[in-house]
């Protein structure tokens, strides 16, 4: 399932023109911030997809029934780039708990890549629910890897992938690598993706633009 975050006019807008926008790209922190809201914005929209049981709460003047959820997510992202976005999610399920993933291209002098994987911490995944987040969804290669590498920790009941901007191709590829149990939540879908694998118009590598140029 797909859910497209900016098909309808809203705040999110503003934070998405922004972290696309190369003179407001200029301010880290704020790049940093942006990506954060448009987590938070995500996260809010996930809550609603969850499970809640009615709980007393004891207020100063009596008690009040309120849906609570029934459980905790984990909320797991890919490193670096994905830090901001994981902890917009956090700020909203701030009891959750946490799964980090390293993955990156690996580039080759014929300007071909592979996507390697050294580093995964997680809880177990069994029957819970997975929120997975990465600012770029470009070719999906390295999402279906991340969350195929996952299931080393157990298979999620369901599983919510998040993302800034994604583009149309890597949308289908996640579509067809993984299982009818994950949805996707994007920000906002670009068409193109150029040979070497970046979206257009995208807004450049997430990673460098929240915490500097990598060598």
């Amino acid at each position: 399932m797909l859910h497209i975050l900016n098909e309808q006019p809203s705040i999110l807008h503003h934070y998405i023109a922004e972290i696309r926008d190369q003179e407001v790209q200029k301010d880290r922190m704020r790049f940093r911030r942006n990506l954060e809201r448009i987590g938070e914005v995500a996260a809010f929209e996930i809550s609603k997809k969850l499970e809640y049981e009615v709980k007393e709460v004891t207020t100063p003047l009596g008690v009040a029934q309120i849906p609570l959820l029934k459980e905790q997510p984990i909320v797991a992202t890919i490193l670096r780039a994905g830090l901001p976005l994981h902890q917009g999610v956090l700020n909203y399920f701030d009891k959750a708990d946490n799964a980090f993933v390293t993955a990156y291209r690996r580039h080759h002098k014929d300007g071909s890549f592979d996507i390697r994987l050294d580093y995964l911490s997680s809880p177990s995944l069994n029957n819970r629910i997975l929120i997975l987040t990465d600012p770029m969804l470009a070719t999906g290669a390295s999402m279906v890897m991340t969350y195929k590498a996952m299931l080393q920790h157990g298979k999620p009941k369901h599983t919510h992938i998040v993302c800034a901007i994604a583009s149309m191709e890597g949308i289908e590829y996640v579509k067809s690598h993984l299982p009818s149990d994950v949805t996707i939540w994007a920000g906002a879908v670009d068409e193109e993706l150029t040979a070497q694998a970046y979206i257009v118009p995208g807004l450049g590598d997430a990673g460098d633009l929240a915490f500097g140029e990598k060598q």
